[in-house]
């Protein structure tokens, strides 16, 4: 007999994804309804009849989950909130599989969402990480460009890692984001334009730099039995993961909380990286990205790279990433990031995709990074999804 696995008989279906915009005039509460209102749409449901509800969002400040309740006529059983960031969409899931597990609620919506108007990106940093500010402030902060510019720099000296490297992943999510109407960024780009960028912080340049803009992201979790009857196509959930504040003694962050957990999340989803059609990786800098290959098991520690030269990052590639052009190419609507590539993945193990479809995607990682706390994100998450037929 099979063993029972944590996440048996729950499934993700209804992804939907509002296409991103580079400055908007609407509000979080607009972009976030919006997108409930498509994955509402898309499993032919009423806002009643949803009794779950989670949100993630950094401009809805100060409105909470509980105030978005009234203003989108919701009466929910259960409810989170969750500000985690890009960690953000993997511990939604979790949560919302476990209320349905556990009889809390019969169908949750998980909603991301933020605005990008012309002050909104600053006022979000300046209360983003008082600590950050006290810390580094006096010695010239400026801003997380400064601090993943610094990080960068580590990477390149502790593992040989060139410009070009990264550069790889920010051409290939970019091809990756032409197929995708949503996305932000619209003209192809070359290796020798990513290199020949204009600089912000040696060693970053400007396309190793996450686009700040409007958008948001949604799905609902329930049960397969619920899916079934109402004849959607969902995902099953093989394992997920968080951890929160790992390697707290590492002197600068060169790997995150998914080395600590990731034996365990192959384990529970019964598979390895050799089974992976799909990578979706958190990227709001491609550093971050190369850390969470090499801290999911896709290689050693430092050698992220030497893999990386001998991949095709596309589509349809040997080893797709980011498909819908993560946030590097989409663009980085807030804390809709985090859910970005999981609503992608959603898509793909379910053949949804359109054009940026895997040619026969079974299986799906997802991966998430979050808070930022002067050189360091606390915050991380990985979960691996499959289709119904895998």
């Amino acid at each position: 007999m099979r063993q029972q696995r944590p996440y048996d008989g729950i499934v993700l279906t209804a992804p939907f994804s509002m296409p991103y915009q580079r400055y908007s005039i609407d509000t979080a509460h607009w972009w976030i309804a919006r997108a409930l209102r498509g994955s509402l749409d898309l499993a032919g449901l009423k806002p009643l009849d949803i009794d779950g509800f989670t949100v993630s969002s950094f401009t809805l400040f100060p409105d909470t989950a509980v105030g978005l309740t009234q203003h989108l006529g919701l009466s929910p059983r259960w409810l989170d909130h969750i500000p985690m960031g890009g960690a953000s969409g993997v511990v939604a899931l979790r949560r919302a599989a476990r209320a349905v597990q556990c009889g809390d609620a019969d169908i949750v919506a998980c909603v991301a969402g933020d605005t990008n108007h012309i002050d909104s990106f600053r006022l979000m940093l300046s209360s983003f990480s008082r600590f950050a500010s006290d810390a580094s402030y006096p010695y010239g902060y400026g801003g997380p460009n400064a601090n993943f510019a610094l990080l960068t720099d580590r990477y390149m000296q502790e593992y040989g890692a060139t410009r070009a490297d990264f550069g790889r992943i920010c051409v290939a999510q970019r091809a990756n984001a032409l197929n995708n109407s949503g996305a932000v960024m619209k003209k192809p780009l070359s290796l020798e334009e990513y290199l020949n960028a204009r600089p912000i912080s040696d060693p970053i340049a400007l396309f190793d730099c996450v686009m700040p803009c409007a958008g948001s992201e949604a799905f609902l979790v329930m049960t397969e039995a619920e899916a079934l009857k109402r004849n959607l196509p969902f995902a099953r959930i093989a394992g997920a993961i968080e951890r929160h504040n790992a390697h707290a003694d590492d002197p600068i962050q060169l790997r995150g909380g998914w080395s600590v957990d990731i034996d365990a999340l192959w384990d529970s989803a019964d598979c390895s990286p050799e089974d992976i059609d799909l990578l979706q990786t958190y990227d709001d800098y491609p550093v971050i990205s190369v850390m969470q290959v090499e801290d999911l098991g896709f290689c050693p520690k430092g050698k992220a790279v030497d893999f990386l030269r001998n991949k095709d990052m596309t589509t349809t590639g040997d080893f797709p990433h980011n498909t819908s052009g993560g946030q590097l190419s989409a663009g980085q609507a807030g804390a809709a990031g985090g859910f970005i590539g999981l609503v992608e993945a959603i898509r793909q193990v379910t053949h949804q995709a359109g054009a940026t479809q895997v040619a026969d995607a079974r299986y799906a990682m997802v991966s998430g990074f979050g808070m930022i706390n002067y050189d360091r994100g606390v915050c991380s998450s990985a979960a691996i999804l499959k289709g119904a037929e895998a």
